[in-house]
């Protein structure tokens, strides 16, 4: 005898970047939609100071506290964006910058057991909370999963 369970499918879309992510899950027939807010910071570094004198003193920058920093607030984002859709039996990754592709290679390094749900992971403009909406209804619909 099959198990009730087995035959509701749990789906969810994800479209994110640097900012915020915005999570569809399709559950049952029910579309339900949850924002999730980012930490990183906007890192603008403008160059250490330095003297009027050719060759005088300068302060270095240092890149790598800031890159590392930026490195630590995105795994936090992607372990929230993570917790909302580790449920999921099917999911889609999208989204305008390269932050949907960092968002992939985290769930292939440290959550295998997502890696084969992932459908596919797609560059897609910004878009409004109904556009994603629609979306991911659509793929899921197109790709009868």
């Amino acid at each position: 005898m099959l198990k009730i369970d087995n035959l509701i499918q749990m789906k969810a879309g994800v479209w994110l970047d640097k900012r915020k992510a915005i999570v569809v899950t399709i559950y049952n027939g029910e579309v339900s939609l949850n924002s999730i807010l980012s930490t990183v910071e906007d890192f603008h570094v403008h160059g250490g100071s330095g003297s009027r004198l050719k060759g005088g003193p300068q302060d270095v920058v240092q890149d790598s506290k800031y890159l590392e920093r930026e490195k630590h607030q995105l795994k936090k984002y992607f372990n929230d964006v993570i917790s909302e859709i580790k449920d999921a039996n099917s999911i889609v990754i999208f989204g305008p910058a390269e932050t949907a592709e960092k968002l992939h290679k985290e769930i292939t390094k440290y959550h295998k057991n997502l890696e084969v749900k992932i459908k596919d992971v797609v560059k897609a403009d910004s878009m409004t909370k109904r556009q994603v909406k629609a979306w991911v209804k659509a793929f899921f619909k197109e790709k009868r999963l």
